[in-house]
């Protein structure tokens, strides 16, 4: 083959691969800030879903819990974490409790349930459950339905009234169902009623803690038959959180109580909170099924106590 024309060949090549990778530096620094900002958006949507989960969680499954901050953390086109810093309400005092943190990429979401799920302390004299992070002992409720639990059914409201200088929060399960009016005439006006336990999973709790979780919802601070709005908003959350209808004890009590009047629908418990002397007055109280002790907190000359 001519010199000359094997030359040309040669340049003809090398202007083909400047032209292929001219184009594909082009079709690079096109793409990357599509690629960005496509993957901020499936970033930012599921991080929003994310937040809105957890709060969701937070107003129907967490006695007596708040959420003090809610923060976005570690975020990248591909994901990132929530940081949820959580707290107690004792009667005033706020008493630390786990924090959260869940993640999230662009199709999936995961919220942090091992740290809502309360570690379990057992010996040859007891059995509780505690918030793994804080340490602090977590109130059970127990629903009337189930007959047999792991550890029995536990009153700790002697124990509780004897500590001296404390404040304490107790989870209160019935015997039976009651109305609010019928609630409001049993409990002492110097206890906080702080969360009203509506249902759970009935389930074998014999062999051992199933991890089930409760449902219920933070009452309005002043408890009237008015306050039907706040019983509508749990049932909207309960709807939302379920929506795609997969939890059946979500599902069966929406069916059973979504259309009562307020004052029609049976709670199971509550949560109260208060000076520990004032728990009292409910010893021996033939309408309580099982009270559980929770979170408590000693009593300080500066801060004084709700109630």
């Amino acid at each position: 083959m001519d010199t000359s024309i094997k030359t040309a060949l040669k340049k003809a090549k090398r202007k083909q691969l400047l032209k292929i990778i001219i184009t594909s530096i082009i079709v690079v620094l096109i793409l990357i800030p599509i690629l960005y900002k496509t993957g901020n958006y499936f970033a930012a949507k599921s991080s929003t879903r994310l937040h809105d989960s957890l709060f969701l969680h937070n107003a129907i499954a967490e006695p007596n819990i708040q959420i003090d901050s809610q923060v976005t953390a570690n975020s990248t086109t591909f994901g990132g974490n929530i940081i949820t810093n959580r707290s107690k309400n004792i009667n005033g005092y706020v008493v630390q409790w786990s924090t959260l943190t869940s993640s999230y990429d662009w199709f999936r979401r995961k919220i942090d349930h091992n740290e809502l799920t309360p570690g379990f302390y057992w010996s040859s004299s007891d059995f509780y459950e505690y918030d793994k992070q804080t340490k602090n002992k977590v109130a059970t409720f127990y629903h009337p339905s189930i007959q047999a639990y792991f550890d029995g059914v536990q009153n700790e409201l002697s124990e509780v009234s004897q500590m001296e200088n404390y404040v304490a929060e107790v989870a209160i399960s019935f015997d039976q169902p009651y109305t609010l009016q019928e609630i409001e005439a049993k409990i002492p006006e110097n206890l906080n009623i702080v969360w009203l336990y509506m249902t759970s999973r009935i389930t074998d709790e014999s062999t051992g803690p199933s991890g089930t979780p409760v449902y219920g919802f933070v009452p309005p601070s002043s408890l009237k038959e008015g306050d039907k709005d706040f019983y509508k908003g749990f049932i909207d959350t309960l709807e939302i959180y379920d929506d795609n209808g997969n939890d059946e004890t979500i599902q069966k009590f929406l069916k059973l109580n979504k259309n009562k009047q307020w004052n029609e629908v049976g709670i199971l418990g509550v949560m109260l909170t208060g000076q520990t002397q004032n728990f009292k007055a409910l010893e021996n109280q033939d309408f309580i099924r099982g009270a559980s002790v929770g979170a408590t907190a000693k009593m300080v000359p500066y801060i004084k106590p709700e109630k």
